[in-house]
């Protein structure tokens, strides 16, 4: 496994062994990765209740707990090991003070469509959160008017495309992963990981084009 920036070679192996101060000071590393992916996957129906730093600390607590598997079985990268159980976090939280509201059927629909390897760590679909980015940044003000509206449409728009392009889209252009990464999280090979971003931005490009005005009032003109 090959050291990061910020990881030399010394503490990736003190964590392979085990070391608490080490998961300490990788977790530290990554801080800010992975609050960004909590940042992007929380359910809007969370805040109020708890916020990224919540989850991050629930995180680290249950990564001191499970690091004697990562012991065992190190083949993840440190960080794609950190980013699965802090998924599992807020999938956890999520179901604690969500509860039964978790059991709408369009969104078990669209998670059972998502390949295994990653559909159980997204308590807010891919299609949901990628809205939620896409339409907070749009700046005119006719579309800031019609905010609602224009989030439903482009809702719908991603979520016709199909679930593997949306969470490539989603790891590489709004959590910032490597294609590496990528490739590590979703269980496929790096080549297909990069193929599949190129495609999905394109896709992306085409669905928005067809929600009224979108390209008017983004700033990055979609992605």
């Amino acid at each position: 496994m090959a050291a990061t920036v910020g990881e030399p070679d010394g503490l990736l192996e003190r964590l392979k062994l085990g070391d608490r101060e080490a998961l300490a000071a990788v977790f530290a590393e990554h801080h800010g990765r992975l609050w960004r992916a909590v940042s992007f996957r929380m359910d809007r129906r969370l805040l109020g209740r708890i916020d990224a730093d919540d989850v991050l600390q629930e995180a680290y607590l249950a990564a001191g707990q499970r690091l004697e598997h990562y012991v065992a079985d190190p083949s993840p990268s440190a960080f794609v090991w950190l980013r699965m159980i802090v998924m599992q976090t807020l999938t956890d939280l999520y179901r604690f003070h969500l509860g039964a509201q978790m059991r709408d059927a369009g969104r078990e629909t669209n998670l059972r469509s998502v390949p295994a390897a990653h559909a159980w760590h997204n308590p807010q679909t891919t299609s949901v959160s990628l809205a939620a980015l896409l339409v907070g940044q749009l700046t005119s003000p006719s579309q800031a008017a019609a905010r609602a509206e224009t989030f439903d449409q482009v809702e719908r728009a991603i979520a016709a495309m199909d679930p593997l392009d949306q969470e490539v889209l989603a790891l590489r252009h709004f959590e910032e992963l490597s294609n590496g990464e990528v490739a590590e999280v979703l269980g496929i090979g790096q080549k297909a990981a990069s193929i599949r971003y190129v495609r999905a931005l394109k896709r992306l490009r085409a669905v928005l084009a067809e929600v009224p005005g979108f390209f008017e009032g983004h700033p990055n003109d979609a992605a």
